[in-house]
């Protein structure tokens, strides 16, 4: 039997919960849907989550509960980022009205995307949090192996 190794192409279900005082929150989850197929190493899952697949195999189901760190990271308070109101009308998206806690693109320089959290605006400047959602959270992360390649 085939077993997930760090370049494998993997077809499973899986349900990410967070953990908030004890309690789960379910973040996302494919039961009851369509399964999700990945290849290991494609940036589709955190590492931690990737790691936590190596070693299972068809078949197989489990249920990891993982810290901060290992999962998406410590909040960083370096992350949250005071922008002037020109800068960000600049750099989001043209024409878009946005309200706090909505997630904001911003062009990068040399190409490419980049989201945050929008957490307050006002005429002169805008809060925004650059942190991934889960970041400094744990979760448990459960799955059902369906096929391993």
């Amino acid at each position: 039997m085939t077993r997930i190794a760090p370049d494998s192409h993997v077809t499973l279900h899986y349900r990410l919960a967070a953990l908030v005082e004890g309690a789960e929150r379910e973040v996302f989850s494919t039961l009851g849907g369509r399964p999700a197929t990945l290849q290991l190493g494609g940036g589709h899952l955190a590492a931690g989550l990737e790691a936590r697949l190596l070693g299972l195999a068809e078949g197989d189901e489990a249920s990891f509960d993982l810290g901060p760190v290992e999962a998406f990271g410590e909040r960083s308070p370096e992350l949250v980022q005071a922008l002037s109101r020109a800068a960000f009308d600049e750099n989001a998206e043209p024409g878009a009205t946005f309200a706090p806690g909505d997630v904001v693109e911003f062009s990068r320089p040399g190409g490419g995307r980049l989201a945050g959290v929008l957490k307050e605006c006002n005429e002169q400047r805008v809060l925004v949090d650059f942190n991934h959602p889960l970041a400094g959270t744990s979760l448990r992360f459960s799955v059902r192996v369906i096929g391993v390649l």
